[in-house]
């Protein structure tokens, strides 16, 4: 195997970890994959037109993003151990509300697109 396709390999199989560790270990993450497997082929159906569903698929996707970015950040916090401290306290909060911003833009747009 070529030096890049055992990069990209290596990448994938790190990346599928990712995905299996925040399902086993971060509730919000299934409840918003399981979220999201119900919304796909509704955001294929419902809407009239491709760039609509696009729109639909796009949001949900942002929002599972967001809550595999907040769980790397918090891992890494919660590394260094359980004292409180002003900064991480400060990065935690404001991953958290990452994912909120990320969960009313979902609704949003879904509002939007399917009640317009």
């Amino acid at each position: 195997m070529s030096k890049h396709l055992t990069r990209l390999h290596k990448a994938s199989v790190y990346s599928w970890q990712g995905l299996v560790l925040a399902w086993r270990h971060e509730t919000a993450f299934k409840q918003e994959v399981l979220a999201a497997l119900l919304m796909v082929p509704l955001a294929l159906w419902w809407p009239q037109t491709k760039l609509e569903s696009a729109l639909l698929l796009m949001s949900l996707f942002v929002v599972l993003i967001t809550e595999l970015l907040n769980t790397g950040i918090e891992a890494a916090i919660n590394r260094h151990g359980d004292e409180p401290h002003v900064w991480s306290g400060f990065a935690k909060d404001v991953a958290s509300a990452a994912v909120l911003l990320a969960l009313l833009q979902c609704i949003l747009v879904w509002g939007l697109v399917l009640l317009a």
